[in-house]
């Protein structure tokens, strides 16, 4: 089966979830205790819907119950992945445009009912990682890394952290960072930056692909409710493959 950490329905593709829904379909159909392997699988699971799927769609809930809920959380994480995609894009703004980090700060504060921290802890943060990737001992993976599973006040940090650098450097001096950055629409707005394309052309580039990305996730997230509740009403596999193609071009 695919391996638990590498499971992200945000950026995996669509293929590649479908795979692991069949994966799963043989492991329930060659096991005695088909319950504790979705159980096993929904605790090692740290991706958060297919976990809640795993944990919602194999119990006692009926068929509508269990839509019912798989709708709710999905329109709760796609607004989750907007927020903080839309943090990115600004951050990526900011650092095309050379704008004052105080302002970017307070661009994407508004994007919450109450800032994620105050704007001193913020910037002293961000400063604090601004020395820290210094060091020789620094641990740039973990203190360059952005990527939408962060908490929103350490993404907020992380992002500001490359606005001031941008400021204080130059936008191409953020060219080495790329390669810890987790995030593929972070890292390739970083590098169009870095590339010297206008800040307005970024931003609008960006909203396109935030907009694309999240019609992927919502679709892959339909495919995953069908193919669990597939997989639970005990389908032929071929019937559950088809239902996976039933989404594939």
């Amino acid at each position: 089966m695919t391996k638990n950490r590498d499971l992200d329905i945000l950026e995996m593709p669509l293929e590649a979830l479908a795979a692991y829904w069949l994966s799963l379909k043989k492991l329930w159909d060659s096991k005695k205790g088909a319950r504790k392997v979705i159980d096993e699988e929904a605790a090692h699971t740290p991706e958060p819907y297919i976990s809640f799927l795993l944990q919602t769609a194999f119990g006692e809930l009926g068929e509508q119950r269990v839509r019912k809920l798989a709708r709710i959380k999905r329109e709760s994480l796609l607004a989750d992945w907007r927020r903080k995609i839309e943090l990115m894009r600004l951050a990526l703004y900011a650092v095309a445009s050379g704008e004052n980090p105080r302002v970017t700060l307070i661009r994407m504060d508004s994007r919450f009912h109450a800032p994620p921290m105050d704007e001193r802890r913020a910037f002293d943060l961000a400063g604090a990682v601004f020395t820290a990737i210094k060091e020789k001992s620094a641990d740039l993976p973990t203190l360059l890394d952005v990527n939408h599973k962060q908490t929103h006040d350490r993404l907020v940090v992380k992002l500001l952290f490359y606005v001031i650098h941008a400021r204080r450097e130059g936008r191409q001096s953020l060219a080495p960072f790329i390669q810890f950055i987790r995030s593929p629409y972070f890292a390739e707005g970083l590098s169009l930056a870095v590339d010297g394309f206008d800040a307005d052309f970024l931003a609008n580039h960006l909203d396109r692909v935030r907009n694309e990305a999240l019609g992927d996730a919502r679709r892959k997230m339909q495919l995953s409710v069908d193919m669990a509740l597939a997989i639970r009403d005990k389908l032929d596999y071929s019937d559950v493959l088809l239902t996976a193609q039933a989404y594939m071009l």
